[in-house]
């Protein structure tokens, strides 16, 4: 058997309906654990939406394209990016975000364009992250965008990223 044709123990439980979903929900349990115990740590906010399905791709779907790491950490940075641009464009910063001062007009064509924004340049790139979108929300309503939030984002965005494709190559062995 070549070397990447070996399959870990793991890989051959997870094509077993109950074992696929026990690694899927431990393993995204253990990392979205250890990413919030690092926000509690640093008292920032490294626990938000866009890393539920994020994780939940690394461990349900280990092999589509996008959950590969490359995918994960340009779709967010992406996102991010595309959020703050249009949250900022038009005004919205100093103003309550989208869940506290309630949705408004600005609000919905910043997250409407942002996130069209992110779609348009991931499918460009061919590097598609549907979970990057609602970073995008996340920025674009006001929801994180301060100066301390935003490198925040991406910390835990690269913290989940590694620990997904560390925990994925460790138990599920070598990938084609």
């Amino acid at each position: 058997m070549s070397e990447h044709t070996w399959r870990g123990p793991l890989e051959q439980a997870q094509q077993h309906r109950g074992g696929g979903a026990a690694y899927a929900a431990v393993l995204t349990i253990l990392t979205l654990a250890i990413t919030g115990a690092v926000g509690l740590l640093i008292k920032q906010p490294w626990l938000f939406p866009s890393l539920g399905p994020t994780v939940m791709l690394f461990f349900e779907s280990p092999k589509q394209p996008s959950s590969r790491p490359l995918n994960t950490i340009v779709g967010h940075l992406v996102g991010i990016a595309a959020g703050l641009a249009c949250y900022t464009a038009l005004g919205l910063t100093g103003q309550p975000s989208a869940l506290v001062g309630g949705l408004t007009v600005p609000y919905v064509i910043a997250g409407a364009l942002a996130v069209g924004v992110t779609t348009a340049v991931l499918s460009l790139l061919k590097m598609a992250h549907p979970p990057a979108g609602a970073s995008t929300l996340i920025v674009a309503l006001g929801i994180l965008h301060t100066p301390a939030q935003l490198p925040s984002m991406v910390g835990a965005v690269l913290l989940i990223t590694a620990a997904g494709w560390a925990f994925n190559r460790l138990l599920l062995g070598k990938q084609p």
